[in-house]
């Protein structure tokens, strides 16, 4: 077994990553075509050893030889593919990340909405990838914050992610002690407890009220979203990065299509706006955009 991965021959034939695996060009190119189809992620070559370190577990997990056998598999079986697709992307979140946004959401979209919600009016927010729990639960919290009666009136947040894996961890609402270091401490000694874990260390629960908010589902967003809003606020971060440029421009179109007039988008640091969004939609801050009324194109 090669100890590290070296990028080798692009011939199709050879080796295009060396390894405990046969990985050839043609490999890479089947699983990158894949990846784009299925969920919009975009693999540039560059992105070979990455593609072989992370899928090389698939391969173990399965029992199969190698990637031409891999490839095989992922097209004969759907389940396989959900797998890959979950190999593929990052998971990286915590509580309230990127703070700024949830004091945004606070300030410029809850308060103002508050008495109106307490009269039974209608809010709905959306985290449009939810990962393990922790940015739709911030957004909870952001929510119980200003509003502690949340859960007996009509306001509604909907987490959705493409990995059954995370969305399932979300749905038990159960976190690390460590994993929760980020949440303000009023708000953590108020919305969670402890409760008895395999796990070493403290595990905390957060409480059902908070819980009760959000709706987990599982969702593709190069898929068909069987909703149609208007949401008040959407978070979607962290997500376009791994899509080619005209993919991204129809994602921020589809998102900015759902906001409610003066409702707010989200997206990560390293995000542009871009296409038709673009002209709907006004910066109102460090990645916050306000939609200002009309439809995209």
């Amino acid at each position: 077994m090669t100890s590290a991965l070296e990028r080798s021959s692009s011939s199709d034939s050879g080796a295009f990553v060396t390894g405990e695996f046969a990985f050839s060009a043609a490999n890479f190119r089947e699983i990158a075509d894949i990846a784009k189809a299925e969920a919009g992620i975009d693999l540039p070559q560059s992105k070979a050893t990455l593609v072989y370190s992370r899928l090389a577990k698939r391969l173990r997990a399965r029992g199969i030889a190698t990637f031409t056998d891999y490839c095989a598999t992922v097209r004969s079986d759907a389940d396989e593919r959900g797998s890959m697709i979950a190999a593929l992307t990052t998971n990286v979140t915590r509580f309230f990340r990127e703070s700024h946004h949830f004091e945004h959401l606070r300030t410029k979209i809850i308060e103002p909405l508050a008495e109106n919600a307490r009269r039974g009016d209608r809010v709905r927010l959306w985290s449009a990838a939810c990962s393990t729990g922790q940015e739709p639960y911030s957004m909870a919290l952001t929510v119980l914050s200003v509003i502690p009666n949340a859960a007996s009136l009509d306001v509604r947040i909907l987490a959705t992610d493409l990995n059954p894996h995370v969305v399932a961890h979300g749905k038990k609402g159960q976190y690390q002690k460590e994993e929760v270091r980020d949440v303000p401490p009023d708000l953590r000694s108020k919305w969670f407890e402890p409760v008895p874990s395999d796990n070493r260390g403290t595990t905390l629960q957060i409480a059902d009220e908070a819980r009760s908010l959000v709706s987990f589902r599982e969702l593709n967003l190069m898929g068909t979203w069987p909703f149609q809003g208007p949401f008040d606020a959407i978070f979607c971060r962290n997500v376009v990065i791994y899509f080619d440029r005209d993919t991204q421009s129809m994602i921020w179109s589809r998102l900015a299509r759902l906001l409610r007039d003066d409702g707010a988008l989200y997206i990560g640091h390293s995000e542009r706006m871009s296409g038709p969004a673009a002209a709907l939609l006004s910066s109102d801050g460090i990645t916050s955009y306000r939609r200002r009324g009309g439809k995209p194109s």
